[in-house]
């Protein structure tokens, strides 16, 4: 019964990575990590979880140094957030080449014009303060290689925040244009998968990233949670410890309340900053408390993972990736009239 139940309800591939360009802090957790656990937990679908080291090279390719190193970090955080490799593929981009050859293959019928308006490619070149007139060849590609990690696993489910959804559109394009032009209906539209990113600011009040030294690590010490938030911009017309603060304009703390604290919580928080009865620092040490008890586990948990147990993890991740790669490339070889003498 179960397995005429599977068989009408098959589950869906769904794809989606991270570059290892360092350890993730606090806007990937909330913005992807918690949304791929429960994704997992839905037994809804195929989940293959990247470590795209090869979209590193786009921007990192005169550092290359540390990504190693990135990868059983990030893959540590994976582990620690929930990410189980027994349920879900979790496995390191540059293991799978059959990523690389169907990025030259569906680079073959892809309009350069499509490559060069594609979002992805421009947040791309603006995040690496590259001259848009002497973009890499790689840079250019992005956005085809970003197709292949999706296609060679026949995905169809893609999760994105609602303001990604243009970055997907070269994916469904592309999709569409082989079908098309084999005569083939082999891949599906990648569909996006939207997710609800709560807004989480880096502590000067911009936007989190790890580059803008402005983040607060996953991995991050109780102290060094507590350091961060200390140096959190709040309100910047509350000069005095006795004056009223307006949490409208308190830049970081206040908003880290909506998301770390319960509702009767903020509602204190509030009343009590606006009425002077707490000063900013009272605030912060709240709110580190909050933090480090939200992550206390998760700390704990990296603790668990063994580099060569997070190396063993991603070998046979990837190995179970190839396998499925290798499948569905030698279809699509077949599909193209490439598989000359396959027979031989």
């Amino acid at each position: 019964m179960n397995n005429l139940r599977n068989q009408s309800n098959p589950k869906i591939n769904l794809v989606s990575g991270m570059r290892p360009t360092g350890k993730l802090h606090l806007g990937h957790y909330l913005g992807v990590l918690q949304n791929w656990v429960d994704l997992q937990k839905s037994q809804k679908y195929n989940c293959y979880f990247m470590l795209a080291d090869w979209h590193s090279l786009t921007t990192k390719y005169e550092d290359t140094g540390l990504i190693g190193k990135s990868i059983i970090e990030i893959t540590r955080d994976f582990l620690a957030c929930g990410l189980d490799p027994d349920e879900s593929t979790i496995y390191i981009q540059s293991h799978v080449p059959e990523i690389a050859e169907l990025h030259l293959l569906l680079s073959m019928i892809t309009p350069n014009n499509w490559a060069e308006r594609d979002p992805t490619l421009k947040d791309l070149v603006r995040a690496s303060n590259q001259d848009e007139t002497n973009l890499t060849y790689g840079m250019l590609g992005y956005p085809i290689l970003q197709t292949s990690d999706i296609l060679i696993f026949k995905g169809s489910a893609v999760p994105v925040g609602k303001d990604q959804t243009a970055h997907l559109e070269i994916s469904r394009e592309i999709a569409r244009r082989f079908n098309y032009i084999f005569k083939k209906e082999f891949f599906a539209d990648p569909k996006p998968l939207f997710t609800e990113t709560p807004l989480i600011m880096g502590i000067d009040g911009t936007k989190m990233g790890k580059s803008f030294n402005n983040d607060i690590k996953i991995s991050a010490t109780e102290e060094e949670t507590i350091n961060s938030v200390k140096k959190m911009i709040t309100d910047p017309q509350r000069i005095k410890r006795t004056d009223a603060g307006n949490t409208e304009e308190c830049k970081v703390p206040f908003p880290y309340y909506k998301i770390f604290a319960d509702a009767d919580t903020c509602k204190t928080v509030k009343f009590e900053c606006e009425t002077a009865k707490r000063g900013c620092i009272d605030c912060k040490k709240q709110l580190a408390d909050l933090i480090n008890a939200k992550f206390a586990i998760i700390r704990a948990k990296r603790q668990n993972f063994s580099d060569a147990e997070i190396i063993e993890i991603l070998k046979a991740g990837s190995r179970k990736a190839r396998q499925k790669a290798q499948d569905n490339l030698k279809q699509i070889r077949a599909i193209m009239k490439l598989n000359y003498f396959d027979k031989v």
